[in-house]
């Protein structure tokens, strides 16, 4: 199997999987949400198998919901589950979603549906998150654990009880009325941009963008654009945050697939289109009377980096600014982190090594490879090589993303040469 081919797969594995959970469970219910999990992943663990040496067909959801309908059929005829009777009417009809808009339209009102529905109030956040992310986004335990920096063990463990929680308290999937679903807004709203994030700076495996993560995060919150009771400045604001970090996903990779860092970004390779599309939504997403959010204060940030004509020509100190005003409102260790790049190009490199000491006393984040990264770029400015080297080696150890951890093996070798 080529490598392209095995990308597509891999890329329809990304896009298709959370439709077909979330047709598969407004068809069954919830009742039988481990049955359909499992018939999912039987259906896309064939089609992998089968489209390996096969093209892939021209309509893949199609086929997919068809495929892990009929297994779902089998699986309750074979428990003794379902009617005789009833059988046929649960038979998917073949469908061609080019020419078939309802089944279109079927999937993306099941999606939200099945978001909401992971997002219900009876479930705690985290269940809620671990459900979404899951059951929607197809993340593994291993991503999953990334993402919410947490074991795999307990994140295996929390998925359980969360789904056996999910069964007892979602009866239907059923997009709540207008109070109940401004209500649940907010957390859906994290989870696509936790969604988002894993995509955008994968935290383990072999790629630093998973496009296809990215743009079904988008597509979602697109998605909730169409209903009007989801109209609130903060999904603006989360749209535009998406369009202008995705407008520099070709400049962050070089032509071999290698990890290009922001000051030597290729500026002309920003995708224009994405930029405007965010600055409309960002408009959009005015706070004149109320506190802005923090989806606000990092789409403004990424506005700066997007604009910037030059790494040296970027608007530091506004960056610095947001960063000042998120902390003080929405406080966490990672914004905190990050922060320190703004600082020390605003304050210099020793002021800059001082405020990345400071967050030792408040924090754990040395464990954290990004923290000796930043280390090791203060250093390299301050010509003290030693220090350099010695961070690096320890942003290595701790990083599991392999692309990143072999540019920081080069920026090794570079600064002992």
């Amino acid at each position: 199997m080529s490598q392209n081919h095995h990308k597509a797969i891999e890329h329809l594995f990304r896009t298709e999987y959370g439709k077909v959970m979330a047709l598969l469970t407004h068809k069954f219910g919830t009742s039988y949400l481990e049955q359909v999990e499992d018939a999912t992943q039987d259906t896309f663990i064939k089609a992998m198998q089968v489209w390996a040496y096969q093209s892939i067909p021209d309509n893949p959801t199609a086929w997919l919901y068809r495929a892990a309908s009929n297994r779902m059929i089998d699986v309750l005829r074979r428990d003794k589950k379902i009617e005789y009777g009833a059988i046929e009417e649960l038979v998917p009809k073949d469908v061609e979603l080019s020419v078939d808009p309802t089944l279109d339209q079927s999937i993306s009102d099941s999606q939200l549906k099945m978001i909401f529905a992971c997002c219900h109030p009876a479930l705690t956040q985290e269940y809620q998150i671990i459900l979404s992310l899951k059951l929607i986004g197809g993340f593994s335990n291993k991503e999953l654990a990334d993402a919410l920096l947490k074991k795999e063990e307990t994140v295996a463990k929390s998925f359980t009880r969360a789904k056996k929680k999910f069964r007892e308290e979602v009866q239907l999937l059923t997009i709540p009325v207008q109070m109940g679903l401004q209500n649940r807004l907010f957390q859906v709203l994290r989870v696509i941009y936790l969604l988002f994030s894993e995509g955008y700076a994968a935290t383990s495996g072999s790629q630093i963008i998973k496009r296809d993560i990215c743009y079904e995060a988008l597509r979602l919150a697109l998605l909730l654009k169409e209903n009007n009771y989801c109209q609130h400045p903060n999904l603006n604001a989360l749209i535009a945050l998406m369009c202008f970090h995705a407008s520099r996903f070709d400049a962050r990779l070089d032509e071999a697939g290698e990890l290009v860092t922001l000051e030597n970004h290729d500026r002309s390779k920003y995708n224009q289109e994405l930029i405007s599309i965010g600055i409309r939504h960002l408009e959009q997403a005015g706070t004149l009377d109320r506190t802005p959010s923090d989806y606000h204060l990092e789409a403004v940030r990424s506005y700066y980096h997007s604009m910037a004509k030059t790494f040296e020509e970027t608007d530091w100190k506004s960056i610095l600014y947001l960063y000042d005003v998120q902390l003080k409102l929405f406080y966490s260790p990672m914004a905190a982190l990050n922060r320190i790049i703004s600082f020390y190009q605003v304050h210099g490199a020793k002021e800059g090594l001082a405020e990345l000491e400071s967050l030792k006393s408040i924090s754990d984040l040395e464990v954290q490879g990004l923290y000796h990264a930043i280390k090791a770029e203060i250093f390299s400015e301050l010509s003290n090589k030693p220090e350099q080297q010695s961070a690096l080696k320890k942003a290595i150890t701790l990083t599991e993303n392999e692309l990143v951890k072999r540019h920081y093996e080069k920026e090794l070798n570079l600064s002992q040469e």
